[in-house]
């Protein structure tokens, strides 16, 4: 499969004047999700023996996974009460004893995440606006359009008319990747000291695994 078509999504001016680096990146693809093969099962095994409580000790220190802390705690979020989400998912596997195989979307973002530590989200486009970027929530703004309530001046990755993703990676349940989908957005949010390349990677990953085998 050729590397799919990356597109930077828009910033909202007042984020775009106080983190010049912050970057929304987006591709498109035709795919969906259905019960994981067997390679990416094993995938997710062999990634699940690479990561101890060592690794996950000193993760934090290595230069993409300290940059989405160093941002997280820019914006009022603390790293280590709410992790980023390459820091929860190696804890939840240490908790778990393993990383589950769930479909093969979640299991394709998550090898993404952890092999990269960039957090990938996931949408159904023909559920989201074709404009896609980062803004700050209003006053009385829900989740998704019609979810439960956000807090004011929060990150969100946004459509023309509604909010679609939290930071942490969440998705608005209305806007979200079901059975039924058939073309997604996938999508990855560029913070300072995180390079493009690690960006592309991520996106690269999730898209291959959708399109692979089986």
């Amino acid at each position: 499969m050729a590397d799919p078509e990356l597109q930077r999504g828009w910033i909202d001016t007042e984020l775009e004047l106080e983190f010049p680096e912050l970057a929304l990146w987006l591709t498109r693809i035709d795919a969906r999700s259905r019960a994981s093969p067997r390679l990416v099962r094993t995938r997710l095994r062999e990634l699940a023996g690479r990561i101890n409580g060592n690794h996950v000790v000193h993760m934090r220190q290595d230069a993409v996974p300290w940059a989405y802390r160093v941002f997280w705690r820019q914006v009022g979020i603390d790293p280590d009460t709410d992790r980023t989400p390459v820091e929860r998912l190696a804890v939840e596997r240490l908790r778990a004893g393993g990383i589950p195989s769930r479909n093969l979307l979640d299991d394709a973002v998550t090898i993404a995440t952890l092999e990269t530590a960039v957090p990938v989200l996931a949408l159904d486009a023909d559920l989201v606006g074709a404009q896609i970027g980062l803004r700050l929530t209003g006053a009385g703004e829900c989740f998704g359009g019609s979810g439960r309530p956000l807090s004011e001046q929060v990150i969100v990755v946004a459509d023309e008319d509604r909010t679609l993703a939290l930071l942490s990676g969440e998705v608005a349940e209305q806007r979200g990747v079901t059975r039924k989908t058939s073309r997604m957005v996938l999508g990855a949010v560029q913070v300072k000291g995180v390079p493009l390349i690690s960006v592309e990677e991520a996106l690269w990953t999730v898209a291959d695994t959708l399109s692979g085998p089986g």
